[in-house]
């Protein structure tokens, strides 16, 4: 459990930084650009090679894609409801479908359920939480986001493309798969090592840098719909799918409570360099991370009481 205390010493730091003249008001951004083309690219680097395919361990795998598939129209609705900016849209496609199932979800499952957790946690983080960054993430940036004193517009699909083409860690990841199997040089890894470890504590500086408890007006309702649904209605949704194959399993109770993460840390980042809702993203994952050490035990013990009937 020390990484959460990691985590909020992380944003402490960004929160004491964000008050010193020393740091100029653009920090947040530059640590960004940092985490989404230096440390991003080499996490994918050192995990996806380390993927082994086959057809068990269905549920860790295919959960992820099926809340994506339901969370997207419901998000899109909510938004027309509520007639969320454009940018504010964005965000939420990005923030909501993506669960911090690593760097938070690894010791959570190995506190609740001991290390023989950890592989399920390892299917959903890597089959379902990095290809959909990759890959549904990527698209949605493109789509959203816009040049800065441009009007906002619909991009043409090659302009998407090379938007794709061209994202660090989409490289990353066809670079990734093509090297599968091939096992990188001692010093190249130890090197790509290094810099995947940087993520966390580069990105949550950075969120606590832009981490303001005061929120515009605008974006408190988008952020207390967030919350509701990554936190609270996600995890409902792979329960209700889930139960009917027997909670007593143990990959059907990961499975669950890695759908009850809070937002990843690296969706916030990608959306705040497309400029989606910066101030929303960076809040979606600061409180979600400091709610999560009450809704995760939550949703833990309902589990089991569940179980035990």
């Amino acid at each position: 459990m020390a990484n959460f205390l990691y985590i909020a010493g992380y944003v402490l730091i960004g929160l004491l930084l964000r008050r010193s003249p020393q740091f100029p008001q653009n920090t947040g951004q530059i640590l960004n650009a940092y985490v989404i083309y230096v440390a991003l690219p080499a996490l994918v680097l050192q995990k996806i090679p380390l993927l082994t395919f086959g057809a068990e361990l269905l549920y860790p795998a295919l959960i992820p894609w099926i809340l994506l598939v339901l969370t997207v129209p419901l998000v899109l609705k909510i938004a027309k409801w509520r007639q969320w900016p454009r940018a504010t849209t964005g965000a939420m496609l990005i923030v909501i479908p993506l669960g911090n199932t690593s760097f938070v979800g690894f010791p959570m499952i190995e506190a609740f359920f001991g290390p023989e957790g950890i592989p399920y946690a390892l299917l959903y983080d890597q089959l379902g939480s990095f290809f959909i960054l990759s890959i549904y993430a990527t698209i949605i940036a493109a789509v959203y986001s816009h040049e800065p004193g441009q009007a906002t517009q619909r991009p043409s699909a090659k302009t998407i493309a090379w938007k794709i083409v061209k994202f660090p860690p989409f490289v990353a990841l066809v670079a990734a798969l093509l090297l599968k199997g091939v096992e990188y040089p001692t010093v190249a890894q130890h090197f790509i090592d290094s810099l995947a470890i940087t993520l966390v504590p580069v990105i949550m500086v950075a969120v606590g840098f832009q981490l303001k408890f005061r929120l515009p007006q605008q974006d408190r309702g988008p952020l207390v719909w967030a919350l509701a649904l990554k936190l609270g209605l996600t995890p409902l949704i792979a329960l209700l799918i889930l139960m009917w194959f027997g909670l007593d399993q143990l990959a059907v109770q990961v499975t669950i409570m890695e759908a009850a993460m809070p937002a990843m840390i690296s969706a916030g980042a990608l959306a705040i360099m497309a400029g989606l809702a910066p101030t929303l993203a960076a809040a979606v994952v600061g409180y979600g991370v400091l709610l999560c050490f009450v809704t995760l035990p939550l949703w833990y013990y309902l589990l089991q009481y569940l179980q035990s009937l």
